[in-house]
């Protein structure tokens, strides 16, 4: 097996990274990337290739110079490998899925691939979850989910991108485990084995889990809520090790069509997590013990899918139920205080925020990419362009080596069919 390692790299005064994962290498929609292009042309930057997809929201893996994609043609989910820096085609393999959604909207998948160690991870929007070698696609291990754990109905499929933390894929499924409830397991990553489950009866959302250490401990924090009457769900604290819930707070939408799809944000002791229904966001204080309580409450900020940022004190976020109520807020997280809320006089929707050295890269949910300055003070458009104008494009961009992946999701204007399109974003 051809090995490849999520790297970080310093060449010529550039700092490179790779994008193993939906919300990129330190898993809270940060890069470390360097030496970006900050003025952005009015037509967008320049296009080094794109490639066509199908159906699904999730956005693409990028390690070693591959380029994995994961979306749905004609009743199929599809793992693709392209060359990072081309777009050539490298391997494919696919298998069939049946779904159609209740509720309509996209068939899927809702998820994005995970690369870790030479292995290509996907779970798709049946809870089919996939092992392939990166080299060569070749299957490794599968596992069935809904048969294996016994998983609860999903109001639009399965939708939690895994973890990948050492040895260990770490997937919410809310199901069972030796016939006791289990939102969270961790498999094997060579094997697909079962390795610990988390046992909460909490269903599984569409937030994808992320890493965290507390009080000196590594942990896994799930935002959890699936399809359930009444409605329930909210944040699980567990062990990273064993699976152990540490802590449990509920957090939920009353209403029964809800979903839990915005991950989970740590800043030191305290975790930010938020919907979009009714409830609104709330920042839960982790003490030494792992009991936990809300520290404040924010139910005007209520977030569908986007991962805020921590930054400086400050929780940045692109709060909303739909695009016409989308705003910009700012929280300071010792006091919960909103510093400001501002639609920043544009049609950016519900967007997504993506820190750099260069400043927060924001990607409107139609198309409209904008570097911003945010600060407890306010918020600026340091420079705007249009790459498309299609909707739903929700999903975080990827940034790999000076390069920007974006996933249009839906058609857009002039015609244009759903695609990965590939940005070149290296400055002087």
């Amino acid at each position: 097996m051809l090995l490849l390692l999520a790297a970080s790299l310093f060449i010529g005064g550039v700092h490179a990274a790779d994008w193993p994962r939906l919300l990129g290498p330190a898993d809270n929609a940060t890069s470390p990337e360097t030496k970006l292009l900050r003025e952005l042309p009015k037509d967008g930057p320049r296009v080094l290739w794109q490639v066509e997809k199908g159906s699904g929201f999730g956005g693409p893996a990028i390690v070693g110079g591959r380029c994995v994609i994961f979306h749905r043609v004609d009743g199929r989910e599809v793992v693709q490998c392209l060359d990072a820096e081309s777009g050539k085609g490298m391997w494919k393999y696919d298998y069939e899925a049946q779904y159609r959604p209740r509720y309509g909207g996209s068939e899927g998948p809702r998820t994005s691939p995970v690369i870790a160690d030479g292995r290509v991870f996907t779970f798709g929007i049946t809870a089919q979850l996939t092992a392939l070698d990166i080299a060569t696609g070749k299957v490794l291990w599968q596992r069935d989910c809904v048969r294996d754990f016994a998983m609860g109905k999903a109001f639009f499929g399965y939708g939690s991108t895994p973890l990948v933390l050492g040895q260990r894929l770490i997937v919410q499924v809310g199901g069972k485990v030796d016939g006791a409830p289990a939102n969270t397991v961790a498999l094997d990553v060579a094997t697909g084995k079962t390795l610990w489950a988390a046992k909460h009866e909490w269903g599984a959302s569409y937030a994808s889990p992320v890493p965290a250490k507390i009080h000196g401990r590594d942990c896994v924090l799930a935002f959890a809520g699936g399809e359930s009457r009444p409605p329930t769900g909210g944040l699980i604290v567990m062990d990273a090790a064993d699976g152990k819930v540490l802590s449990a707070f509920p957090h939920r939408a009353s209403v029964a069509e809800s979903v839990n799809a915005s991950s989970p944000v740590l800043s030191g002791a305290r975790v930010f997590v938020s919907e979009a229904y009714t409830a609104g966001g709330v920042c839960v204080e982790i003490a030494p013990d792992f009991s936990a309580k809300p520290a404040w409450s924010a139910e005007n900020t209520g977030i569908y899918w986007m991962t805020p940022l921590v930054l400086d004190g400050h929780l940045y976020a692109s709060a909303g139920q739909s695009e016409r109520l989308a705003e910009f807020v700012c929280h300071e997280i010792a006091t919960g205080k909103e510093k400001w809320r501002t639609d920043l006089g544009g049609d950016f929707g519900r967007a997504s925020l993506l820190q750099t050295e260069a400043g927060v890269l924001c990607l409107g949910e139609f198309g409209d990419l904008a570097w911003l300055e945010l600060s407890p003070s306010g918020a600026k458009i340091r420079s705007r362009c249009r790459l498309f104008h299609a909707p739903e494009t929700w999903t975080l961009p990827a940034l790999a080596n000076g390069r920007l992946y974006v996933s249009q999701n839906e058609r857009g204007d002039g015609g244009t069919k759903p695609r990965i399109i590939c940005y070149d974003l290296r400055g002087e």
